[in-house]
């Protein structure tokens, strides 16, 4: 008896041990048993809230713990660093194993750095002014053809405002999108196209009366922008994060958070 119990145990031991052998991300963090994040100093809102991603809670510090569960972390094993986000692009040794800071993933910065398969395809999102909305403007295709639009001339912005829109009037053209911000100061146009992320920041920082009306499901868009996690070049840990992402993705858990933290706490209507 004692000698089966002996050898159960060693069996489960034997076990355990060549699960943690199989486990993904085994070896290959910076620091062993922990995955390493780092975030902007200081992270905003709503990717994080209050500047502290330990809580888990914003669109991007849910999405990290998200990861980390299913690559068999818990909690307890994520650690956060800080970064800027022009360090970060940048080649060379990194000091954290993921970086989220809403990096689009383009081919110049994937020539240096590594990236997951996205977590996150920006809606493109409605900016206007507390005027028009008081005015009459509201989140639905009628009311946002009558208005006057802006763009500028040198990005996908146009070809989205005419594929998602369609306004009455064409719209004005400028060299760039601090034309087009200016030009709503100006009480030239009513509204502009921003991918989401821009548009929050437009609307709370740039603009002292901005009104984010409402946001176009990224599904709508052609060519979404697309953030991925940053990693150093050749990352180990590459496929174990976009197996993670590709699982999160595939089981609702991904858009819950988006719709937790982009739609609801935002209050950015979807605009169908």
């Amino acid at each position: 008896m004692n000698l089966m119990i002996k050898s159960t145990a060693a069996l489960i031991f034997m076990t355990s041990l060549a699960l943690a052998d199989d486990h993904c991300a085994a070896g290959k963090t910076l620091n062993d048993g922990v995955l390493t994040f780092a975030t902007g100093n200081p992270a905003y809102y709503p990717w994080v809230l209050d500047d502290a991603p330990e809580s888990q809670q914003g669109f991007e510090a849910a999405v990290a713990y998200a990861v980390a569960a299913e690559m068999g972390f818990d909690a307890s094993q994520v650690a956060w660093v800080r970064s800027s986000f022009d360090q970060a692009i940048q080649p060379g040794v990194k000091d954290f194993d993921l970086n989220m800071q809403q990096f689009s993933i383009t081919k110049e910065r994937d020539a240096v750095v590594d990236f997951s398969v996205p977590y996150y395809s920006a809606a493109m999102a409605v900016l206007t002014r507390k005027p028009v909305v008081d005015g009459g403007a509201s989140a639905d295709l009628t009311s946002l053809k009558r208005l006057i639009w802006g763009a500028d001339a040198n990005t996908t912005a146009l070809p989205m405002l005419n594929q998602l829109i369609e306004p009455d009037k064409d719209a004005l053209l400028y060299g760039d999108n601090t034309d087009v911000v200016e030009a709503m100061k100006a009480n030239q146009i009513d509204a502009a196209l921003f991918d989401l992320p821009t548009a929050l920041y437009l609307g709370a920082v740039v603009l002292e009366d901005g009104v984010i009306l409402g946001q176009f499901p990224a599904d709508r868009s052609e060519n979404p922008d697309q953030f991925g996690m940053l990693m150093e070049e050749g990352s180990a840990l590459k496929a174990c994060v976009d197996a993670a992402l590709t699982t999160l993705t595939e089981n609702g858990a991904l858009a819950a958070i988006e719709a937790e933290w982009l739609q609801r706490t935002t209050g950015v209507p979807v605009i169908e």
